[in-house]
């Protein structure tokens, strides 16, 4: 488990907003560009690692329970996702990593992945 502090340095990531956040306790992560697929998986998820870039990130994140956003390939949120996310309570980090590595160091770091939801 990490605090998302730890997530931060780990990739290289810089706040974009939620540092107020980063105390939190990563448990479980995911690593998704369809939303679709990240409601698949249980809500025990704590960070996603997402490239992509619009406000229904945040809300989906919201709904699963996901207090951080990672956003990798050197993604830089759009204003409206900030704002969403600042009003939710939800760290939002950049990142340059690609995807694969960014879940490579997390994992390799002991954060395990989230389960998929049994159907």
């Amino acid at each position: 488990m990490l605090k998302i502090s730890e997530v931060a340095t780990l990739l290289d990531a810089q706040f974009c907003c939620g540092e107020d956040q980063k105390e939190r306790v990563v448990r479980v992560g995911c690593a998704c560009d369809m939303m679709s697929d990240v409601l698949a998986f249980g809500r025990d998820q704590a960070v996603l690692l997402t490239g992509l870039l619009n406000p229904q990130v945040v809300r989906t994140a919201e709904m699963m329970d996901i207090f951080c956003i990672v956003l990798v390939r050197g993604k830089q949120p759009t204003e409206a996702m900030i704002e969403l996310a600042k009003e939710r309570s939800v760290a939002l980090l950049a990142s340059d990593y690609s995807m694969f590595s960014a879940c490579g160091i997390l994992y390799n770091a002991g954060v395990p992945a989230g389960r998929i939801k049994k159907r």
